[in-house]
């Protein structure tokens, strides 16, 4: 509850402008607002997002060179090698590329790198593995952006390489440096005719597109890898997730059918979330623990049987992840009970399983709010993830420290690092010291996204919420806020759950708040208090009552 209370507000007569002009309610069209939506066509839009409407690919800049390569390799009767990435947006990417080049008639195999044998991204394994197969075109999805010696090395074999990445390009002043490939594709590279923040598996569907594929049977992939790599679900990544889940839902693809019955998932509603703790950690299970090609199989499977073996073998996977996690986070946790707290927080030790420690960092540096690097020890090298949080570019403090690293990559809330151990005490003063020049205030902050009056409370308004899915990054579920209400029989349940009516101007309201039971006692201290919370439906017994779930309280 020690939050900073961040409340938007905006001009009345313009919020009533809004509201009017686009047929719905002054607090979603503070919503809109908050989101940079502001005016009556950019309303539509959003509420009705549309797969006609998705942009030209030959907007992102590489993509025609690479189509002409590509279809050059096909009419020659070239092996085309597709090198992926083990994790979940990497693996649909994978399947996305691979399927596309498979319907063209192309001559493809492809490649996922195990974490522990190969290591992360496009590196020279990739080249040995070219000639053993004589390909002589390779195509990257999720990596690439930073493999200079690979591309060089491909070349002087006669390769040629086509990159399709979405991560951060490494930069000299504000140009980005790329390796000298055949055709380089990044939305985030200078050139781009439009800001795109797609996924890896986004970027892939944009190739597909381009090769002149009906991209719609490729949308439920490219919905579970841009739900995995939190990009922002807004733009065109809002148009794929908000299709992608209805694909999701009707199971066409037998592997998606056997993932989600292995997760539990058919006959349900599935939202944007609901892969987060689904679907997605049993695609990522294998290439934190092992090997992760079999994701591929799974996904391009059109056997219903081979796809639900691999899926079960999948299930059992993530149920080892979850304790290997466990057991890592607890010694972490024990770890950093025994120092004092800083402004980053940097943990090493050998043994930790590499293929959980980033989960692990985001979990700390969720409970801490501190930038978190968690690193494994082994034969004199540190291996680590971090992960940040919003106030902190972690990507850019990273290059920063540069010069103590021998690799690293990501994104700016999420990046892989590798060290000497010699310099690992050199790297947490440094970091630490760019942390806390940069951050001012740790205190997390609670952004409200209008106050209303809780009258306004109605089924209506639930509609309305529901029409801004999908919620994820970038296009959360709107917070609403409330003064001066009285709570009505607050008690605990569930031994650490609040639940309550809260009452305002003559009308009560049903309000849940997990994990909020120990704000009992202030609440018997005060007759009024301030409350934060999102809109449900709470259905029970065949009965549906609107419900506040509880995101903050404030004592008057």
């Amino acid at each position: 509850m020690h939050r900073k209370w961040l409340i938007n507000r905006t001009n009345k007569a313009y919020i009533s402008y809004l509201s009017n002009a686009s047929s719905i309610s002054p607090a979603i069209s503070q919503v809109m607002i908050n989101r940079g939506i502001k005016t009556p066509s950019e309303v539509k839009d959003f509420l009705s997002p549309d797969i006609r409407a998705m942009s030209e690919p030959f907007e992102i800049e590489g993509i025609r060179g690479a189509v002409e390569a590509v279809i050059d390799a096909k009419n020659a009767g070239k092996k085309i090698l597709v090198y992926g990435d083990y994790d979940a947006d990497g693996l649909t990417a994978t399947s996305i590329m691979v399927s596309c080049l498979r319907r063209l008639g192309a001559d493809v195999s492809y490649f996922i790198p195990n974490r522990f044998l190969h290591g992360y991204g496009f590196n020279l394994n990739a080249i040995s593995l070219a000639k053993e197969i004589s390909a002589s075109l390779i195509i990257t999805v999720d990596c690439g952006i930073t493999s200079f010696e690979a591309v060089e090395s491909a070349k002087k074999e006669g390769i040629e390489v086509i990159i399709t990445d979405h991560h951060e390009p490494i930069r000299v002043g504000s140009q980005a440096k790329v390796p000298l490939a055949h055709s380089v594709i990044n939305p985030k590279l200078n050139g781009s005719q439009r800001t795109f923040h797609l996924s890896g598996s986004g970027v892939a569907l944009k190739v597909a597109q381009a090769l002149g594929m009906d991209t719609y049977e490729f949308l439920d992939l490219t919905a579970i890898g841009t739900v995995a790599d939190m990009v922002p679900l807004t733009g065109e990544n809002r148009v794929i997730v908000k299709e992608g889940l209805s694909i999701i839902e009707k199971a066409i693809k037998p592997g998606i059918k056997a993932l989600s019955s292995v997760s539990g998932l058919e006959g349900r509603e599935i939202k944007a979330n609901t892969l987060s703790y689904t679907i997605i950690p049993r695609i990522n299970a294998p290439g934190r623990l092992s090997d992760a090609s079999d994701v591929v199989e799974l996904l391009l499977s059109e056997d219903e049987d081979v796809a639900f073996r691999i899926a079960k073998g999948m299930d059992k996977i993530n149920s080892d992840r979850q304790k290997i996690e466990e057991s890592v986070y607890n010694s972490a946790y024990r770890m950093l009970g025994q120092m004092p707290l800083t402004s980053a927080i940097v943990l090493w030790a050998e043994g930790w399983h590499e293929g959980v420690i980033g989960i692990v960092a985001g979990k700390i540096a969720d409970a801490f709010k501190r930038p978190t690097f968690i690193l494994s020890i082994k034969d004199g090298v540190a291996k680590g993830s971090a992960r940040s949080i919003p106030q902190f570019d972690i990507h850019k403090g990273l290059s920063d420290c540069k010069g103590l690293l021998m690799a690293f990559g990501g994104h700016p809330q999420a990046v892989g690092l590798r060290l000497s151990i010699d310099n690992l005490n050199p790297f947490k003063e440094k970091i630490t010291a760019i942390v806390e020049s940069e951050v001012k205030d740790f205190i997390p902050a609670l952004e409200i996204d209008a106050h209303i009056d809780i009258n306004e409370i109605t089924f209506g308004l639930v509609r309305e919420i529901s029409s801004l899915e999908p919620f994820g990054y970038g296009n959360s579920e709107p917070i609403f806020g409330s003064k001066n209400l009285t709570p009505i029989n607050p008690r605990v349940v569930g031994e650490k759950h609040l639940k309550m009516k809260l009452k305002g101007n003559g009308k009560a309201v049903e309000a849940i708040g997990f994990d909020m039971g120990g704000f009992m006692e202030k609440l018997e201290e005060s007759d009024t208090i301030d409350a934060a919370y999102t809109v449900n439906i709470n259905e029970w017994e065949g009965g549906r009552t609107l419900q506040l779930n509880l995101k903050g309280l404030r004592a008057q």
